[in-house]
């Protein structure tokens, strides 16, 4: 199978370009001046060179408070870009994944959100991402569609390095304690993409890792695991504020746990907890001399 991958450099492309590599497929990983969503003639002529089998957008505007202030730019990647794509796709013959994110959702339920549950964002970002969604749906009827959240990997800038770099210093650290989500390793994502392109489904799907917690609790949780496997931790205060004293731009989901029920007949193995994912990422990072 080939397989093109958007935003194959960025952290969870990467992974999922890794992950096609081990199974075997033919994978075309474009860098982003060979393949960007504001191009549309590269991105024309990229799919209609390649023919892909299967497109993998991981390319995406994830700026989220920048967005707020440069939404123009915001939506024509996540949006413009984005059904640019699937149309591309569309005229080569062959399917796409789409990879959106839980700010489609408003965050004020007290359960998990199901594919089926009302969207309601309350950002550009998520105005932006979920508008996406609904041109790549709307362009390839047969496009699937996966929702994930609190992304970090070895890869790229995420808020487990940031903790990390902070927690060297021994500075103390102070983190929102009243937002709800789980944190999902880009390893445990790619996984779950390349076993969808090997099921028989389409539409909207939602894949995170195992239970939940707070940006607070992540924090603690990460800096456990990294004195366990030897990070240099100097910080010993991580105190819990709420999102009010932590003020940003654009508004976050107090609560976007997502359901997976509906991915877990198309997966070969049990959705890891969150923690024991962060503790993997942990020992890959600290032996990665490249990935900071």
């Amino acid at each position: 199978m080939k397989v093109l991958v958007t935003g194959a450099f960025g952290q969870l492309g990467s992974e999922v370009a890794s992950c096609f590599r081990r199974q075997g497929h033919a994978v075309i990983a474009p860098a982003k001046q060979d393949l960007n969503l504001l191009r549309p003639d590269q991105i024309r002529q990229t799919v209609t060179d390649n023919k892909p089998d299967w497109v993998i957008n991981c390319a995406a505007w994830t700026q989220v408070d920048k967005a707020e202030t440069e939404a123009a730019t915001a939506f024509r990647i996540n949006l413009d870009g984005a059904e640019c794509l699937a149309q591309a796709v569309a005229r080569a013959g062959g399917r796409m994944l789409h990879v959106s994110t839980d700010y489609v959702f408003d965050g004020l339920q007290q359960r998990p959100y199901r594919e089926t549950d009302a969207t309601g964002p309350k950002s550009v970002y998520g105005h932006s991402k979920l508008a996406g969604e609904q041109a790549v749906l709307a362009t390839l009827p047969d496009a699937i569609v996966l929702r994930t959240a609190w992304v970090y990997g070895v890869r790229g800038k995420n808020f487990v390095k940031t903790m990390l770099r902070l927690a060297a210093t021994g500075q103390e650290l102070r983190v929102v304690n009243d937002q709800t989500g789980t944190p999902t390793a880009a390893t445990d994502i790619a996984q779950a993409i390349t076993a969808l392109t090997s099921c028989d489904t389409l539409g909207v799907f939602h894949f995170t890792a195992a239970g939940e917690t707070t940006w607070y609790g992540f924090a603690l949780a990460i800096l456990e695991e990294a004195r366990q496997i030897g990070f240099r931790i100097r910080t010993e205060s991580v105190v819990p504020i709420s999102t009010a004293e932590y003020p940003v731009a654009a508004t976050r989901p107090p609560y976007s746990v997502l359901d997976t029920t509906k991915i877990q007949s198309c997966l070969d193995r049990p959705i890891p907890a969150w923690r024991d994912s962060l503790r993997t990422m942990l020992k890959e990072l600290y032996t990665c001399a490249d990935c900071w």
